[in-house]
């Protein structure tokens, strides 16, 4: 981040996730600062058409933002309502309680498994410990995943659970969510 001319800034979802060309001899320092600036202007244009009742004080928040919603599917359709989700639950106060975030402050000793201990764990990064956004984002969120977090679905839905095909169920009520756990996770 020094080198190209960021010290300041943690890296993590600071370049933008996308296909690009370049000539033949372009240095990795070349390439790195084009995705930051890249990334950089897709956040300012984005963040200046946001929803104006987002409970985000800063592009930055966004990014952070973003990046929990790119982990948390690969569908396409579901950025939206997993952020509308998560918007309600900042609006009410509500712990984020998102699995990528408890994934990301394990670091190398995930393994696969998420524990209850893990769930419980004081880590920065653990939205089960701590309410509101990680203190940086967990991935490089793509274009998709930042238009989602700054547009987020409305609905009633607080809750999701995969359902072991990359597809969520979304949940209103916990008694209706706890349903979808025992039947999509517990297998009940």
């Amino acid at each position: 981040m020094q080198r190209i001319g960021h010290p300041e800034e943690h890296p993590e979802g600071r370049f933008l996730a996308d296909t690009y060309h370049f000539p033949r001899g372009t240095t990795d320092l070349a390439f790195l600062k084009r995705a930051y600036q890249a990334q950089a202007d897709l956040l300012a244009s984005e963040w200046q058409r946001r929803d104006p009742e987002l409970p985000l004080d800063a592009p930055y928040a966004a990014l952070i933002f973003a990046s929990i919603i790119e982990k948390e599917t690969g569908v396409a359709s579901e950025r939206a309502r997993i952020a509308g989700v998560f918007v309600r639950r900042l609006r009410k106060g509500m712990k984020l309680q998102t699995d990528p975030t408890v994934i990301y402050g394990m670091g190398k000793r995930y393994n696969g498994n998420i524990r209850k201990r893990d769930l419980l764990e004081d880590t920065p990064y653990n939205t089960y410990v701590h309410r509101g956004l990680p203190p940086t984002p967990i991935a490089l969120p793509g274009a998709d995943a930042i238009h989602a977090a700054l547009h987020p679905s409305d609905g009633k839905a607080l809750y999701f659970v995969a359902k072991g095909n990359g597809e969520h169920h979304f949940s209103a009520t916990l008694e209706e969510h706890n349903r979808a756990v025992r039947k999509y996770q517990l297998r009940r």
